[in-house]
Parts: C-alpha cells; sequence; structure tokens
C-alpha cells in the first residue's frame, strides 16, 4: 500500500483500527513510563514521546501496523551513550537527548533520501540477534538496584555488578517481595495467560487482551497498596515521583558546537541500529500480512519521528518489537490505530498525571526485565551452532561485546564479525574434484557420486569468485589435486559458480597457466560467464589460453577424450 494510506482507505477498518488505537496506548503506558525512566529520563519523557513522534511516522513510514515510540533497545542506548557525558535526569542530560534523538533522525532521514537502506544488510541475522541480546541483558544489569531497593549508581556494567554485589546484604526485602513478585505474575501470565483463559472458554482475542492487559493491572493494584499501606513512607519503596502533566513545550534548545561534536559517533550508532530494528521489524510484519515496505521510506518515517521527539518529548524512538506485536494482535489494520493511540495519550496527558506519581520502581523494573528476558534469543543461538558454527561465534562475540565494551564498541564488533565471517567464507571456498554420471552431460562430485574420469585429466570445480583473498587456498588445493594423478596432462577449471575474477586472481591464472605448461600440462577453463569473459578479453590470459576456453565442463570433456594420445 503506498504510503499516503489515507487515500485509498480500507472499507470496514475504522473500527478495528479505533479499538486497536484504545488498547495500545492504554498497554504501552506502564512501558513508556518505564522505558522513559531506563533512559534517564523522567517518565513524562515516555508519555510525550508516545504523542507526536507516533503521529508523524503514522503519516509518513510505510508500515502498516507498525508501531513507533518509546522501546527498550533506544531507550538503554540513549542511557548508555549519555551517561558517561552528563547525569541522568540533569538539565544537561536532558537536553543531550533532545539532540541525540535530533541528530540520529536526521541521519536516519538522510538514509532514506539517499537510498541507503541497504547498509542495514551490513549485519547478519545472528549479529543482529547477538546485539539484541547483549543489549537485553545490559537492561537486565540495570534494573537490578530497583529490584533489591539499593541506590546504585555506576559507570559502567561491571563496576554496577560489583557495587550490587557488595550492598546485596542492605537490599530492601518489600522491594525484593514487590520486585520478584511482579516478575513471577509477568512470566506466568506471558507462559500459561493465553491457555488457562482459552481453557476456561474465552475467545482468542479475548484471552490475549486479558494477557496482555496483565502489565497494567499490576501497576494499578501495586501502586493501590503502597497508597493504602504507605510502602514507600514506612517500607522505603521507591516510586516514580512528580510526574509532569499537560502539554509538552515545544523547544529544543540550541546546543554548543562541543555538544554537537560530543554526540556525533553515538548519533551515528544509534541511527545505524535503528535503522536495521526499524527495517527488520517492518518487513516481518508486512510479511506476515503479504504487504510490501519501502525501507528507504520506511527510514523517512521513522527519522521525522526521532526529530519531532527532539522537539515535543527529548526521546528518541524507535520501532517496537512489543508495541508493533500489541498492535498487531489488537486486529490494527493502518497507521490509524497508531494515531488513535496518540490521541488517547494526549488525553490522558491532558487529564492529569497526578496518579503516577506513586508507582513502585519494582513492578516498573519487572515490566523491563520480562520485556528484556523476551529479547534474549537463545533459540538464534542454537539455530546458528548447529547450522554454522561461525555464526554462532558471531552471535555470542557481538553479545558478549555489547555486555563487556559498551553498545558502540558492541556494534562495531558485531559489523567486524559479519565481516570477518564473509571474508573467511570467501577466503577458504569450496572446490571439488568432479566426473561425469555416466551416460548424462552432468558432472558432479567425485566423493558424492559415480562417476567416470579421464585418465590423466583433472577437472576441478572452483565455487567462489576468485579474489586476492582465497587465491593461496585454490592453488594449493589444485596442486595437491594434481599430485594424486600418476601421469597429469590436463586441468580443468569449472568456472560456472565464479562470478567475479579480481586483477590479482587473473594475474596469479596466468602465472599458474606458465607454471603448468613448464611441467606439461594445458590450462583449460570451462563455463566462464559472460561479464567474467568480458573482462578476461582484455588480459594476457584470455591470449594464453583462449583456445582451450570450453562452452561446458561436457564439451572440455568430448574434446579430452578425443584428444590424440
Amino acid at each position: 500500500m503506498s504510503p499516503r494510506w489515507w487515500r485509498a482507505y480500507p472499507q470496514g477498518a475504522l473500527g478495528a483500527d479505533v479499538l486497536a488505537g484504545i488498547v495500545l496506548a492504554v498497554l504501552v503506558l506502564p512501558q513508556s513510563l518505564a522505558y522513559a525512566m531506563l533512559a534517564g529520563l523522567p517518565p513524562q519523557a515516555g508519555l510525550y514521546a508516545s504523542i507526536l513522534p507516533v503521529i508523524a511516522y503514522s503519516i509518513v513510514g510505510s508500515s502498516m501496523t507498525q508501531a513507533v515510540g518509546p522501546v527498550a533497545i533506544t531507550a538503554i542506548m540513549t542511557y548508555a551513550l549519555l551517561s558517561p557525558l552528563a547525569v541522568p535526569l540533569s538539565p544537561h542530560y536532558l537536553a543531550l537527548s533532545a539532540l541525540l534523538a535530533l541528530m540520529s533522525g536526521f541521519a536516519v532521514m538522510a538514509m532514506g533520501a539517499l537510498r541507503l537502506g541497504f547498509l542495514s544488510n551490513l549485519l547478519s541475522r545472528p549479529v543482529v540477534s547477538g546485539f539484541i541480546s547483549g543489549s537485553a541483558l545490559l537492561i537486565l544489569v540495570s534494573q537490578l538496584r530497583l529490584l533489591l531497593g539499593l541506590d546504585v549508581h555506576a559507570a559502567n556494567t561491571w563496576e554496577q555488578l560489583l557495587l550490587v554485589y557488595r550492598l546485596l546484604p542492605h537490599a530492601n526485602s518489600y522491594a525484593v517481595l514487590m520486585g520478584a513478585g511482579g516478575i513471577v505474575v509477568l512470566m506466568a501470565s506471558r507462559v500459561w495467560g493465553v491457555g488457562l483463559l482459552a481453557a476456561w472458554g474465552a475467545t482468542q482475542f479475548f484471552a490475549d487482551l486479558i494477557s496482555r492487559l496483565v502489565p497494567l493491572l499490576l501497576v494499578v493494584c501495586s501502586t493501590l497498596l503502597v497508597v493504602v499501606l504507605d510502602l514507600d513512607l514506612h517500607q522505603g519503596i521507591a516510586t516514580v515521583g512528580s510526574v509532569e502533566g499537560g502539554l509538552p513545550e515545544l523547544a529544543l534548545r540550541v546546543p554548543e558546537w562541543s555538544e554537537f561534536r560530543l554526540l556525533v559517533v553515538p548519533a551515528l550508532v544509534m541511527a545505524f541500529v535503528g535503522t536495521v530494528q526499524n527495517i527488520t521489524m517492518a518487513q516481518a510484519l508486512a510479511m506476515k500480512r503479504r504487504e510490501r515496505v519501502a525501507a528507504n521510506h520506511e527510514l523517512i518515517g521513522l527519522g521525522l519521528s526521532n526529530v519531532v521527539s527532539a522537539f515535543s518529548a527529548g526521546m528518541p524512538v524507535g520501532g517496537g518489537l512489543s508495541r508493533s506485536a500489541v498492535n498487531v494482535a489488537s486486529g490494527a489494520r493502518t497507521p490509524l490505530a497508531g494515531i488513535v493511540s496518540a490521541l488517547c495519550m494526549l488525553g490522558l496527558v491532558l487529564i492529569g498525571t497526578s496518579w503516577f506519581a506513586r508507582v513502585p520502581l519494582p513492578i516498573l523494573a519487572a515490566c523491563i526485565v520480562v520485556a528484556a528476558i523476551g529479547m534474549i534469543d537463545i533459540g538464534e543461538f542454537r539455530r546458528a551452532w548447529s547450522y554454522d558454527r561461525a555464526d554462532a561465534i558471531a552471535f555470542a562475540g557481538t553479545a558478549l561485546g555489547v555486555l563487556a565494551l559498551g553498545l558502540q564498541l558492541g556494534i562495531a564488533l558485531g559489523v567486524g564479525l559479519s565481516l570477518a565471517t564473509l571474508l573467511y567464507r570467501a577466503s577458504a571456498p569450496h572446490i571439488a574434484v568432479v566426473g561425469r554420471i555416466v551416460g548424462t552431460e552432468h558432472f558432479r562430485n567425485v566423493d558424492r557420486h559415480g562417476v567416470e574420469t579421464l585418465p590423466g585429466v583433472l577437472f576441478l570445480r572452483i565455487d567462489e569468485s576468485i579474489f586476492f583473498g582465497n587465491l593461496q587456498a585454490i592453488e594449493s588445493r589444485l596442486m595437491a589435486e594434481i599430485a594424486k594423478l600418476a601421469d597429469p596432462l590436463d586441468v580443468v577449471l569449472i568456472l560456472s559458480a565464479v562470478n567475479r575474477i579480481d586483477l590479482t586472481g587473473v594475474e596469479a591464472l596466468g602465472e599458474m597457466h606458465q607454471n603448468l605448461r613448464e611441467r606439461g600440462i594445458e590450462l583449460h577453463l570451462a563455463e566462464v560467464k559472460g561479464p567474467v569473459q568480458d573482462r578476461m578479453q582484455r588480459t594476457s590470459l584470455w591470449a594464453n589460453v583462449g583456445c582451450n576456453v570450453h562452452l561446458s565442463a561436457q564439451v572440455a570433456f568430448e574434446v579430452l577424450q578425443n584428444k590424440p594420445a
């Protein structure tokens, strides 16, 4: 569907979109508060980030059902990138957060305008899963202090873990009970809630709705418990505190040049991760609905939502997995559902936010912890380990890199591992000695099939483009196979899988041809692709072996079979 979805609004979708928008606003309310605080921002920033940025994305974005707003990864990235530069909740920190949203938003919009959405492919799926899993572990560590009722602030993950360990005997038992109870209730509702409700006769839609309402119900019940028993006053349960109400102030402080310089790299990291996450999410949702997503237009929508957030909320936003899942499960059919949810959030902000003040932080931490646990993709690691150990190592390396080195170095490590894996595979190409299946024109690996071969003739198929990085492997295998022949006379290189040969490769093939000729062995080429042949015809190699270039392996086989002794 066109990004201007309102021009061809589907009949009968209005009721479903309005209901989905209301449900979405209600269900993501605890997340909006929690993720703002996770980012080191006041809780109202999460509410504001669920209004104008959502409307901007709904109008401009290309996904029909993706929900944009405060999300866990964006929140933890904001905190990780900015906490070394300013004290969370301080005016300077709030200004840097708004500037980060602005700069990353413009960067994402530029990527979309320049059609650079393909850059998201620099990260393989195991690396993306590893990055998300590592980020989830960071989120879990960051919430320990709230779950234990400890006033712990540290510069990095390891220092925070050490401080938590040292102060563990001083943990607030009421906070521990509340946080642990919240986690148990949320996990139980996620695992068994829908099944139990369905077993009791509830419809699938109603069961899903009630199950997703559990976080909100938990927040309401725990807040009432705090109010009735004065747990914040008598037992030291930390609460959200004052939440500013009313409309957000549309303003952005003019930053200093030094602040721009500080945030260039963090903004690019935020933009790159947002690009990967947003496009991956949008494409996954579109595939389920048999729709198409314009990747570059999607980036413009995401970038604009961050720019708008910089002026209205001061918090970077992104496409959220849980938000989008709620949106889809609620029956959303178009971006109108997002606009409705934003209007509902606006109404809530206007009505008043005073009741948020005594929401217990251990419960919000429990909501974040359960969401983070769902982000740890052990299944992807197992699949990678069983299919390709290199992908599994990339997954684990990225996750551990994020945990040990931080998000910026972790994502850089992920890109490096992706490229290293690619180079490793290309530098160790699959090379097969092949022969002809009797009675056919098909050539297959001699180790896998019963084939016929010619005495003194080696048919070698190279299943990779030839470049400077794999020449040694190719030459070593060629010489090893020649050494196995009693009286080698001819070598046929089958290049059906070779899409490109660089200049170093052409020169190496020329030297190989000369060395073989000195040993009385003729070099032949078969099944050379057109683009490869076009380039090779401008080299001396073609002049030397041109008469030994064959249209197919079958033709080469027949020529050498009938070759005079």
